[in-house]
């Protein structure tokens, strides 16, 4: 239980207009829910949603949808609230919190129509594939050729075999594979920060004159980055009522630090092409296939224990709209690894050129997927870490 500390009534020289006026169920939800629990303040020390919510005395959607997106699903608050269900006010801050935290998905995306892919998450995911694998073998099959001196030649079927070579570029070449995977890159990174920039207009507050800007903005990136909150009071989350185990908090590392190396190993190997010529494939000792192996590991780990801790979750905790996004986003990011690590493991194999195109195909579903998935919310959840900083509400 953590210890409850006496903090000041919120500001009342804070006068912000509503950045979206039009209020959705669970933001009206949330709103009371707030207004609750700024009463009571029995959970004001045990994250930064609770302190962040002293400094209010109303809450607009800009600052629920802030609030939102701070709060880190460990449901102590659920646990320890005198007001949850049973109870008539029903209070149940994680669950609300996380179909708050999707209708804010869906409010910042870009374009505006790709929205509704938030509420179907598999079949966006399925669409996504079918449209890579299609992209990835007819790159592939444009340049198979059948004279002696190529990389594949037919067989009596009138199939294609590699002869021999790991070469990836003999199946795909180097500039079109930057060109597909350019395209798809650009405008995913284009849509999440246009995302991005809708989300913290949203829950700016034009009142803070914060003289630390700079550090503070520092101090929140470094926060999002060491997943600081992970766990309410310095203690590892709860699974369910008077119970705590580390497995979330582990699961959440492998798979974000698992993430930053694998984009850590295609940035060496694209200074290794473009700055020193160096083509691969490389060896199994150099830079490049050691982070991308060991983040490799890291994301079949990750969200393999992430997949498997929801599934024993109280229910309670999460409301159906996000649970339903975690799945897919799981799935892809472990099939994205596993065939990379098989086909760098295989890749002196015939059939090489096949695991080629179905881990190009999950790498482009995963791109595509991106701005629309649960890869955002550790984007919004670094604006939020960023806002709580500059508010000093810690």
């Amino acid at each position: 239980m953590a210890l409850r500390r006496t903090r000041p009534r919120a500001r009342l020289d804070i006068v912000r207009a509503d950045p979206l006026p039009v209020l959705t169920d669970a933001a009206v939800k949330s709103q009371h829910e707030m207004t609750v629990c700024n009463s009571c303040r029995y959970c004001e020390a045990y994250c930064p949603v609770f302190q962040a919510m002293e400094e209010r005395l109303t809450f607009t959607s800009g600052d629920v949808a802030y609030l939102a997106n701070l709060c880190h699903n460990c449901g102590e608050c659920l646990y320890a609230c005198q007001y949850a269900p049973p109870h008539e006010f029903g209070i149940d801050v994680p669950k609300t919190f996380s179909a708050l935290r999707v209708e804010s998905y869906e409010a910042a995306a870009w374009p505006a129509f790709a929205a509704p892919a938030f509420r179907r998450p598999w079949t966006t995911t399925a669409v996504a594939l079918a449209a890579g694998a299609l992209a990835s073998a007819l790159a592939a099959r444009t340049f198979w050729v059948r004279d002696e001196s190529a990389a594949f030649s037919a067989t009596a079927a009138g199939t294609f075999e590699v002869r021999g070579t790991a070469d990836f570029y003999r199946v795909i070449p180097h500039d079109l594979m930057v060109m597909l995977f350019g395209a798809v890159g650009v405008f995913a990174v284009v849509a999440l920060v246009i995302g991005y920039r809708r989300f913290a207009r949203s829950i700016a507050d034009p009142n803070i004159a914060d003289p630390k800007g700079p550090r503070r903005i520092r101090e929140g990136v470094a926060d999002a980055l060491t997943l600081k909150h992970l766990h309410a009071t310095g203690e590892d989350c709860v699974d369910a009522e008077e119970t705590r185990r580390p497995w979330r908090r582990w699961m959440h590392h492998c798979t974000f630090y698992g993430f930053l190396l694998c984009f850590a190993s295609t940035s060496v190997a694209a200074i290794y092409h473009v700055v020193f010529g160096w083509v691969a494939p490389y060896a199994y000792t150099s830079l490049p296939v050691v982070l991308g192996t060991v983040g490799g590991l890291g994301l079949l780990v990750g969200p393999a224990g992430l997949f498997l801790v929801d599934r024993r979750r109280d229910p309670a905790l999460t409301h159906s709209t996000q649970a339903s996004l975690d799945a897919p986003f799981l799935a892809i990011l472990f099939l994205t690894s596993l065939t990379g690590l098989l086909l760098l493991a295989l890749r002196e194999r015939s059939y090489m050129m096949y695991l080629l195109v179905v881990h190009l195909a999950f790498v482009l579903a995963f791109f595509v997927t991106l701005p629309y998935g649960k890869f955002v919310h550790g984007i919004y959840r670094a604006a939020a870490l960023v806002k709580f900083r500059r508010e000093g509400s810690h």
